[in-house]
């Protein structure tokens, strides 16, 4: 990302506030003012008090010795008391504009990367994602705070002191800016090997977050296992890293700043040296040798800051280019031009010829096609990985087929807006997935303004009542992370519940019973059967036992539909379906034939 794009983002952030800004700029005038007044309580000190000279104040004419001294110390202390409450109320101005513009960008982010498809979010390490959106994205308030807005108040400070400066004296200015151009030099020569760095230092960081989360998420498996010393041993090897390419940004950045300050005080050693020549000369008072020199500190002050501001911008630039690279990825799937909403939808569904991979040269799907009238329980099965899940990934638009067209009431479901699509389909996925909230949220994630009544009468449905009396505050009761606090069978019927709740007139169940044990399944099983009548239904299955009153089997073997039909029919044919169950009934591969025995499936 070029720095013109950057800070055109950054100040695309910031026009929300440009009231806040103007008022920091207005107060950063004041203060630039008042900064230059600091000096001249010293001058008259030194001139007037000390050396003699006539003061040219005519408020100050009357005073003697004594009562100038007083009245430059009182002075001195009001301009210090007057810069700091201004420079207090720029800077909360600042910082409070800075945080809002990063509370803004993480938005924009975290909006972008829930609407991005699953098949990036496969591809994806959730610990870097966090880093991004916790870490990366406080860039734009560097880069605007500490980029944009001092070099704005630096600048106004150097004007004015440029103006000052050369009405005392042109030649000592003259030599005070000869140190620019070497300044300039630094930069070109050191601002990419910063850059570089901050990029390796960034992505080491989003690793160790990687580490982690991994860890962390799959804590019970390295207990089980026994693995913690080498996950511990990963994390450090992990932190080690990170913590070193932040060593060397850090060691770079510091020499950066540290040679910046040395061109600064040859600058000012050359001022003083030949400003001392002058006062000897008599070209100058003393004491405006000492406000020439009290400038001069002033000046390199906004001067470094600005330097120093380039070498954090290059670091920040980093962040912000692992934000933008997050925002430039565009949805894989989105609504269509002209996509309009679905409506209430009856729910007749076809697959026309469906090819599918999540690798496009290795098809997980190949020319898959069905039909399912309004109200028909269609099951899917057959062994791992065969593509049973991926038919209801396809139909809820998770993905879009390489060729052929989901179809739902004659309509390519391209056509519909994806919020309207999804809005006509409940879900019940594997592995159960619930949220650290209610119960009742929980149940009621897919219909919010659903009644006390909707939402026990759903969980009466998936056989959730007796857990909820169990809990000491009922649907009130707050679920641990991840669900822990439920065991694997109860969280799986809040996600039956909850896909109940929505009444949606497609239904889509991959595993509804997985967790569930023997008895639990078929009290689950008998209630859903209830509540499947009048939605079409897709039931992704391994246990073979839960899917006899289908309306339709279809039986999938290496991405091709290979039987179709009703329990009875296909165990009457006594081919690959009749084989599968039998196995699991019995778990005599010899009970039937083996599957090399079973006829392949047309292409």
């Amino acid at each position: 990302m070029t720095l013109a794009r950057m800070y055109r983002q950054v100040f695309a952030y910031m026009r929300p506030y440009s009231g806040r800004m103007v008022l920091a700029v207005a107060l950063v005038i004041v203060a630039s003012a008042v900064e230059i007044l600091k000096p001249w309580p010293l001058k008259i000190v030194i001139d007037n008090v000390l050396g003699g000279h006539p003061i040219r104040l005519r408020a100050a004419r009357g005073l003697d010795r004594g009562g100038l001294l007083a009245a430059a110390c009182t002075g001195l202390v009001i301009l210090y008391l007057a810069l700091s409450l201004l420079q207090v109320s720029s800077n909360y101005i600042t910082i409070s504009v800075g945080q809002r513009m990063v509370n803004d960008f993480r938005a924009r982010l975290f909006e972008h990367l829930q609407r991005l498809s699953l098949s990036f979010h496969r591809r994806r390490e959730v610990g870097d994602l966090m880093v991004r959106i916790t870490y990366d994205t406080f860039s734009i308030q560097t880069i605007a705070m500490n980029g944009v807005f001092p070099v704005v108040s630096s600048l106004i400070l150097l004007s004015g002191m440029f103006f000052v400066m050369v009405r005392l004296d042109p030649i000592l200015t003259m030599i005070a800016l000869a140190v620019v151009p070497a300044l300039f030099f630094m930069i070109a020569g050191i601002s990419g090997k910063i850059e570089a760095i901050a990029s390796g230092a960034r992505a080491k960081e989003g690793q160790l977050y990687n580490v982690a989360h991994r860890a962390l998420s799959a804590i019970h498996v390295v207990q089980a296992f026994t693995r913690e010393p080498e996950s511990y041993a990963e994390f450090v090897e992990s932190s080690s890293e990170s913590l070193g390419e932040n060593l060397r940004l850090y060691t770079v950045q510091t020499f950066y700043s540290g040679t910046v300050n040395v061109v600064i005080a040859i600058g000012t050693a050359l001022v003083i040296y030949v400003g001392a020549l002058h006062v000897v000369e008599r070209q100058i008072t003393l004491g405006e040798l000492v406000i020439f020199t009290t400038y001069l500190a002033s000046l390199y002050a906004p001067i470094n800051q600005m330097f120093q501001t380039y070498g954090m911008v290059q670091g920040a630039k980093a962040g912000m280019n692992r934000c933008f690279e997050l925002l430039d990825s565009e949805p894989e799937i989105r609504d269509r031009p002209g996509a309009q909403a679905a409506g209430k939808l009856r729910g007749r569904i076809e697959f026309e010829e469906v090819v599918f991979g999540y690798d496009p040269k290795r098809p997980v799907l190949r020319g898959i096609g069905f039909e399912a009238a309004p109200g028909d329980r269609i099951a899917v099965v057959g062994p791992t990985g065969a593509g049973k899940s991926t038919i209801a990934g396809l139909l809820a638009r998770f993905y879009e087929p390489q060729s052929g067209r989901v179809t739902i009431d004659r309509s390519d479901i391209r056509d519909w807006t994806l919020k309207s699509l999804r809005g006509n389909i409940a879900m019940v996925l594997q592995p159960p997935l619930v949220l650290n909230e209610t119960v009742r949220s929980n149940i009621a994630i897919g219909r919010p303004g659903a009644s006390e009544d909707e939402i026990l009468k759903a969980a009466e449905l998936a056989g959730l009542l007796p857990v909820i009396a169990k809990l000491p505050n009922g649907l009130g009761e707050v679920i641990g992370q991840g669900g822990h606090s439920l065991s694997q069978g109860e969280a799986q019927r809040v996600t039956i519940a909850r896909a109940l709740l929505k009444q949606a007139p497609i239904l889509i169940m991959d595993e509804p019973t997985s967790a569930l044990d023997v008895e639990t399944e078929t009290l689950v099983m008998s209630a859903v059967q209830e509540a499947m009548k009048g939605r079409t239904t897709l039931v992704i299955a391994h246990r073979l036992s839960t899917i006899q009153n289908a309306d339709r089997i279809l039986v999938l073997n290496d991405g091709l539909i290979q039987e179709s039909g009703t329990f009875a029919e296909l165990i009457g044919k006594g081919g690959f379906f009749s084989y599968l169950y039998n196995l699991q009934a019995w778990g005599d591969p010899a009970a039937s034939r083996e599957p090399s025995e079973v006829a392949p499936a047309s292409e």
